[in-house]
């Protein structure tokens, strides 16, 4: 039976000590030993989340938002400063036992053991969780089969390459079936045609009632895979739906990134009184976002208005409803940023 995730106000606060603590460096006007306060870093801040039985549920984000450190909590790895979690009915700082038994872990970077053959790694796997020698074997020959590992079965894995090591880290965490598949940036460094045999194998896996988190900052991924998503910077959960109602929800639907040699209040202004402009934001002093309702065809409004008011228009990107324009909107950033 599929299990469900539940948090509520996690807060994960790191502690290290400043660079030039180094070496014995003392801070001027402190006394030599003095402890120097340590700087503390919010990884997460308050997040609360459901997820629900047999969903493929997405963190979506840039590096450093926190949701490595989700999954770090959720999968016993991170101990959280404060706040809860629960994978079904389980506790996971109370009952820790009880939760590895029902969650599957694939982390960013594979982490197999260079010693052992492809096969020895997931039987191994299945060995920590009970399972018989005659069904470990069988699970670990449909599994080989399955993300075309078949033909390197017996081969130490040092020599695969980032693909192949990405899709046993998925087979090994497959290997004692488990109900709840945390995929903490799976896509990472793939190549496209291996992306796509993994997408297909997570479907594969949700369809048999399996739940699934993954962390990502492919907007395609998010938007082919998840049912829900949430988008999360600075350790805060920003926005939660589907992805059709998420980019239903931009100002608009279209995005127009807009330069101008000479960018004033006045233009903006003119530029937000223009039929069919939800909103008008300027980022620095030449860049403005507008949301609108349409696109290409108000690009002969905007060059008017620009040339009416003084700035010459000398760049112009259009782009429909996606994921990267709902970051942008609520955090005035790019996911690449």
């Amino acid at each position: 039976m599929a299990v469900g995730v539940r948090t509520q106000d996690l807060r994960k606060i790191y502690s290290s000590a400043p660079p030039m603590a180094a070496g014995g460096f003392v801070a001027r006007g402190s006394a030599k030993g003095s402890k120097q306060p340590k700087p503390q870093i919010t990884a997460l801040d308050g997040l609360s989340l459901e997820i629900q039985p047999g969903e493929i549920f997405g963190l979506l984000g840039p590096n450093g938002a926190g949701k490595s450190t989700t999954v770090g909590v959720l999968t016993t790895r991170v101990r959280p400063t404060s706040g809860q979690a629960w994978i079904g009915q389980h506790d996971v700082w109370k009952e820790q036992a009880e939760v590895k038994h029902l969650i599957g872990v694939v982390p960013q970077r594979p982490n197999h053991d260079f010693s052992l053959t492809a096969r020895e790694i997931l039987i191994f796997h299945a060995a920590y969780f009970g399972m018989g020698s005659k069904e470990r074997n069988e699970r670990a020959d449909s599994l080989l089969e399955k993300f075309k590992l078949t033909d390197r079965a017996n081969q130490m894995v040092r020599g695969f390459s980032g693909g192949m090591m990405q899709r046993l880290s998925i087979a090994r965490a497959m290997m004692h079936d488990p109900q709840l598949l945390f995929l903490d940036e799976p896509s990472a460094g793939l190549d496209p045609q291996t992306r796509i045999l993994l997408w297909d194998i997570i479907r594969d896996y949700n369809r048999e009632g399996k739940t699934i988190l993954l962390t990502t900052h492919y907007m395609e991924e998010a938007d082919a895979l998840c049912h829900r998503l949430a988008i999360v910077d600075h350790g805060k959960i920003i926005a939660l739906d589907t992805p059709q109602q998420l980019k239903a929800s931009i100002p608009g639907g279209y995005l127009l990134r807009l330069r101008f040699g000479n960018q004033t209040p006045e233009l903006l202004q003119r530029l937000q009184s223009l039929a069919g402009v939800r909103e008008v934001r300027s980022n620095d002093g030449t860049a403005t976002d507008v949301y609108a309702d349409r696109g290409g065809s108000l690009i002969p409004e905007i060059a008017a208005v620009a040339v009416s008011a003084g700035g010459e228009l000398s760049d112009v990107h259009i782009s429909e409803p996606s994921l990267e324009n709902l970051f942008l909107h609520h955090t005035g950033r790019s996911l690449r940023d």
